[in-house]
């Protein structure tokens, strides 16, 4: 275990002794006498050593030495480190760790840092420090962020790398303005932490963003590369990135200015559902930043802990999983949940085991049981490789160089947007397979994607396999047998208010009907999906900036008339793009169509702003009757009606192009917008909440932070130490 400082050695063994519960004194240091630096310290309980008093004192004072021989002592190595040099771990007398804070060395640690540490309040008025700072007090992290600006912590990273970051960071800005990053330095200059996320992801999050998977198994298990990443879904059930990071710990000051620098990114709108590991650290920096949104755990974090926090796991493993899984898949109800869990705690003697009390005691975190109305979209899974989270595993290894990893980060960004265009074309040109005379499979046939219709599809013919009886005459819950896996599962169906619930939970985990709900909506004679059970993040107008609402043969019409739009608009570009002057017509066309449109929504939905107009004598060269209209005959193609949010979806996708063009010319790489401590020319811009300290924050950034990043942030980068990776995270 090594330090930066004898001050740094201090301070962890400070913390250390409050998480065990006694106070801290330095007992003593040494200088050099040649250098006059420090060569030696050594720390100790405050009960460290006898009295000495000298007995005809009149007012002796009160003493907690009572001889106890806990101390730590560490000296200086030649190259300026710091090392433990022996250490006492035993104490003469009680320990007292929920009293420990009030302790005299300890008291400090409960105030709020920002008005203790004056290191803070100098970076409070650091412009560079403006994005952490602007959203939150920093009042609510405390015993967390003691040691957030620990001199020792630093950003890892082999020799050379940090100019090939920068040099990556700063052409990918160069290639796509709306690219965007952010860099964390110490008051020092030492770099810390680096987020990024190109323009794909942004637009992503502005359709997907009802649940996100921070992953940090990377990190956690010590790849060459620092990673994490914010992972999302697609309405394809595919993967999107919406983020990446190099991180230097595992702090709570480290994810909140993460996930703050994540939120300036993708425009301060947070998402309903965050997944994560279980950590304490994660826990606080997402109830801190993100106070609405649902935190829940990974199912597969969980399950991949248990051998390593079970001893004799493999003594009992098969008959302890048939017993958990039944707790955790089975229980109908939370009593259920409870009773399952103590008998089952108590059969195999875990009521000892930290870990275990710790996941009941967090069981909302990540139970079945308590996820009803909350809908993963698929990124809660048994094992890492059925999620979405294994995205970057085939570009990501162990021993994945940091060069290796920005070369392949643009051929993995490709290699999405391919799959993402191929399955968008599909679903456009083609119609899935109908395989039954089902009427909840004919009504999802054009509402669906592709890949979201067929695993539909199969519990629509997996409830011919189902068997319905009523639990009691005047309840609404029933019994389902499903004998393709032997199970009997409960479905409560409120017909009153079209409220369906399964206990094989589907629809919370997938987010579409289960054949056991199916067999039951079929027995009750309601034969149309209820429309709260149709997620628009499944279906083909997923982008769509309107939401899908009223009955599904509304929502059937729109993405028919979406997909057919699609269609054309694809010939038109073939046709269009044959010459210039076909360009032009098409353009032309094209322009004349968003406007009409726009003109007819909001007639539509603002239909008092037109009363005056109405009987206003109409503009000859409009038609009457189609307004989306005469120019629409005129090249026999229609524009797509998702034109409300066209022209910004248009530019996401020459972004795209642009990305991907240029990422062929320079090692695969692709872009977006960038800061350092934060803000770019135009993602501060792009990323503006609408809170005014936001919209402060964001003019500041743009005013100032592109100077700052000429002048500092390269001679930071040329100036970090190469170093093994996480050799030099500071202990605790």
């Amino acid at each position: 275990m090594e330090f930066e400082t004898h001050e740094d050695a201090y301070l962890f063994y400070k913390d250390y002794a409050k998480s065990v519960g006694f106070g801290t004194a330095k007992l003593s240091s040494r200088r050099s006498r040649a250098s006059k630096e420090f060569i030696d310290a050594k720390f100790s309980c405050i009960r460290y050593g006898s009295k000495q008093q000298s007995d005809d004192a009149i007012n002796p004072r009160a003493s907690p030495k009572i001889g106890c021989k806990a101390s730590m002592h560490v000296k200086r190595r030649p190259d300026g480190k710091w090392y433990v040099y022996s250490f006492v771990k035993e104490h003469n007398h009680e320990l007292l760790p929920e009293q420990a804070h009030f302790f005299r060395s300890h008291r400090n640690n409960n105030t709020d840092p920002v008005k203790s540490d004056s290191r803070i309040r100098r970076k409070k008025n650091n412009p560079a420090c403006k994005h952490l700072s602007a959203y939150h007090d920093f009042s609510f992290l405390d015993g967390y962020m003691r040691n957030q600006h620990d001199k020792g912590r630093r950003l890892v990273l082999a020799n050379g790398d940090a100019q090939i970051l920068l040099e990556f960071l700063m052409r990918m800005q160069e290639e796509n303005q709306k690219f965007f990053y952010a860099v964390d330095f110490s008051e020092d200059h030492v770099l810390r932490n680096v987020f990024w996320v190109d323009a794909k992801g942004i637009e992503d999050y502005k359709s997907f963003s009802d649940v996100v998977s921070f992953d940090t198994t990377y990190f956690v298990s010590k790849y060459r590369i620092p990673l994490v990443v914010f992972i999302g879904v697609n309405h394809h059930e595919q993967p999107v990135l919406l983020g990446c990071g190099l991180v230097a710990d595992e702090t709570v000051y480290t994810y909140v200015w993460l996930m703050q620098s994540w939120l300036v990114a993708v425009g301060s709108s947070t998402p309903k559902v965050m997944l994560t590991d279980q950590n304490n650290a994660i826990k606080a920096a997402i109830a801190a930043v993100l106070p609405e949104t649902r935190h829940c755990y990974c199912l597969w974090h969980v399950l991949d802990r248990l051998p390593r926090n079970l001893d004799y796991w493999s003594m009992w493993q098969d008959t302890f999983m048939k017993k958990l899984f039944k707790c955790i898949y089975r229980s109908w109800s939370e009593e259920e949940f409870d009773r399952r869990w103590l008998k089952l705690i108590d059969k195999f003697h875990l009521r000892d085991v930290q870990w275990m009390r710790s996941l009941y005691e967090e069981r909302k975190f990540w139970a079945p049981t308590f996820m009803r109305g909350v809908t993963f979209a698929g990124l809660s899974t048994r094992n890492r490789s059925e999620s979405a989270n294994s995205l970057f595993d085939r570009y990501v290894q162990a021993e994945t160089s940091l060069k290796d990893f920005l070369e392949k980060y643009g051929l993995m960004l490709e290699d999405r947007y391919e799959e993402e265009a191929k399955a968008d074309f599909d679903a456009w040109h083609e119609a899935p397979e109908v395989k039954s005379p089902s009427p909840f499979e004919k009504q999802m046939l054009n509402v669906y994607t592709h890949e979201i219709f067929r695993k539909f599809q199969l519990e629509v013919l997996g409830a011919a396999a189902c068997h319905l009886t009523k639990e009691s005459e005047e309840g609404t819950t029933y019994s389902v047998k499903d004998f393709e896996d032997d199970q009997k599962y409960l479905v409560d169906w409120n017909e009153s208010n079209s409220d369906i619930y399964c206990s094989c939970r589907s629809f919370e985990y997938r987010g579409y009907l289960c054949r056991h709900a199916i067999v039951v909506l079929q027995m009750s004679g309601v034969f149309t999906i209820p429309i709260n059970y149709v997620l628009q993040r499944w279906t083909n107008a997923a982008r769509n900036r309107h939401q899908i609402s009223g009955n599904l043969e509304i929502v059937q019409s729109n993405i028919h008339r979406f997909n057919d739009f699609c269609r054309r608009a694809i010939i038109l570009g073939e046709e269009g793009s044959l010459s210039q002057e076909s360009y032009d017509v098409a353009m032309f066309a094209m322009k004349e169509a968003f406007k009409e449109c726009a003109i007819k929504i909001n007639t539509i939905e603002n239909p008092a702003m037109f009363e005056e107009a109405a009987i206003q004598p109409r503009d000859p060269s409009v038609q009457e009757g189609n307004q989306y209209g005469s120019t629409s005959k005129q090249i026999g193609l229609e524009p797509n009606i998702h034109a409300g949010n066209a022209s910004g979806q248009a530019e996401a996708r020459r972004d795209k192009r642009s990305s991907l063009n240029n990422a062929s010319k320079k090692a695969k790489h692709v872009t977006q917008s960038g800061t350092v401590g934060e803000g770019s020319q135009e993602g501060f811009q792009q990323a503006a909440a609408p809170t005014p300290a936001q919209a402060v924050m964001a003019g500041q950034f743009h005013n100032t932070m592109p100077g700052m990043f000429q002048n500092v942030i390269p001679t930071e980068f040329h100036n970090i130490q190469g170093t093994n990776m996480h050799q030099n995270n500071p202990p605790g």
